[in-house]
């Protein structure tokens, strides 16, 4: 059992044991505000004085299970199945427990304790792979958001200091976030997964290790595959949050994949693996960022093609760099490459995507040769006799001056294309017979 919930548990028994010293009503006085329920008839305050006061956990479920099928309409119904609901968890019995806090629920609907048992036993067996875990989710929203309405109301019942109390309010805070983080989360609601989720982690020491918290915090700060534009992406906690998740994952196997899952994500933002043994470190040392976490996002498109434009000159580059630069670059980009290729012969090799006896549609970067999407256009001064005019999907050496482009969707055209003339087998020797003598 998650020591979240053992904590809670606890707070049960004490709230459990208060109510078997302390809740005793009295008999036949009228009832007061500030004085507990009167109960009137003799027999029923006897069978109820008789059940509370077993100190034997198995003697007490006994009693109080007899009293309130004796007495279903008692005053102190909901005060019966409050010590009841802690002994069956004293005892180890999640399903009695389970079906104790349904009925204290439904006896008093703003009953914490009991929501708090209901929201987290049904939010971790969803998580655990129960067969009816999208049922379970919406139970443990349900008790989950009414927990979270009923919190301000809720008040102290026995002597405790007051630090305990919002100890144990927090702590239900905590629980009930993490419900309504977990269902948001199933349901593909980002923003409030992220929130209820952060919240549920961030209560307390013992949440920001628990695994089952801080996966799912970090897919929400992911967001959706493939990403939704009217939702942005938080990629520094996401990356932050999964990396702590595979230091805290319960196994080896967990651990490794998460940690490729982090890592992936990294260079996917960053753009290469520099700095991420630093950052996998700072999480496994760290349950949250610290001030002023950040990571270098890689270089934008346009930045790439700046560089690329730098690093080589344009008649050195192949054609999918020109389609980079002249795709993704600034404008003066555009022009330092263009102005270098336009109306120069280039002899090259494509995939045939289409071709006619005046045109040729080509794809001659990898990119668009894997996805048979043309990148050239190829134009003829001259028809292309039939049988010169290539098979689509075959692979083509041609020469063309580059003429114009379009960025997007690239594409660019080339006129006065030219073939390979074709290679023409050579002539067997021809053989004289000698002159006869």
């Amino acid at each position: 059992m998650k020591k979240i919930l053992v904590t809670v548990v606890l707070g049960i028994a004490v709230a459990a044991a208060g109510a078997q010293d302390a809740a005793k009503p009295a008999q036949g006085q009228p009832a007061a505000s500030s004085q507990a329920p009167v109960i009137k008839d003799p027999a029923e305050y006897n069978a109820y004085v008789g059940a509370i006061g077993q100190k034997d956990p198995a003697a007490l479920i006994s009693g109080l299970e007899a009293f309130l099928t004796t007495y279903p309409n008692s005053v102190m119904k909901t005060t019966a199945l409050g010590v009841l609901m802690g002994a069956y968890q004293q005892t180890n019995n999640p399903a009695k427990t389970t079906e104790t806090a349904t009925k204290l629920v439904a006896a008093d609907p703003c009953n914490e304790r009991a929501l708090a048992l209901l929201a987290y036993l049904d939010r971790v067996r969803a998580q655990g792979g129960d067969p009816n875990a999208r049922q379970l989710l919406a139970d443990a929203k349900k008790y989950g958001q009414q927990g979270e309405d009923c919190l301000p109301k809720f008040t102290k019942i026995d002597n405790s200091p007051d630090a305990d109390f919002q100890k144990l309010k927090d702590q239900m805070h905590g629980i009930f976030s993490a419900a309504l983080g977990i269902a948001a989360l199933t349901d593909k609601n980002y923003p409030d997964a992220r929130k209820y989720l952060r919240a549920a982690v961030d209560i307390s020491p013992d949440s920001q290790k628990d695994f089952s918290l801080v996966y799912p915090l970090a897919l929400a700060y992911a967001g959706p595959t493939p990403p939704d534009p009217n939702l942005a992406p938080d990629p520094l906690n996401s990356i932050w949050y999964a990396a702590r998740a595979s230091s805290i994952a319960p196994t080896l196997q967990y651990q490794q994949g998460i940690e490729k899952y982090a890592k992936n994500q990294y260079m996917k933002y960053h753009g290469g693996d520099d700095g991420w043994t630093e950052v996998l470190a700072q999480a496994k040392a760290n349950p949250t960022p610290p001030a002023g976490f950040a990571i270098k996002p890689a270089p934008t498109p346009a930045e790439q093609a700046h560089k690329m434009v730098q690093d080589t000159p344009p008649d050195k580059m192949d054609f999918a760099t020109w389609e980079f630069v002249l795709a993704n670059g600034s404008q003066e980009d555009r022009d330092v490459v263009w102005n270098a290729i336009k109306g120069k012969p280039v002899y090259m090799n494509g995939t045939v995507i289409k071709a006619t006896a005046t045109e040729f549609d080509i794809a001659a970067s990898q990119d668009d040769i894997d996805a048979k999407k043309a990148d050239i256009t190829l134009t003829f001064e001259d028809k292309v006799p039939l049988r010169l005019i290539p098979k689509e999907g075959g692979s083509l050496d041609f020469q063309g001056e580059p003429a114009s482009y379009t960025p997007n969707p690239f594409m660019m055209t080339m006129e006065k294309g030219m073939l390979p003339k074709p290679k023409v087998a050579p002539k067997p020797p021809v053989h004289h017979k000698p002159a006869s003598q």
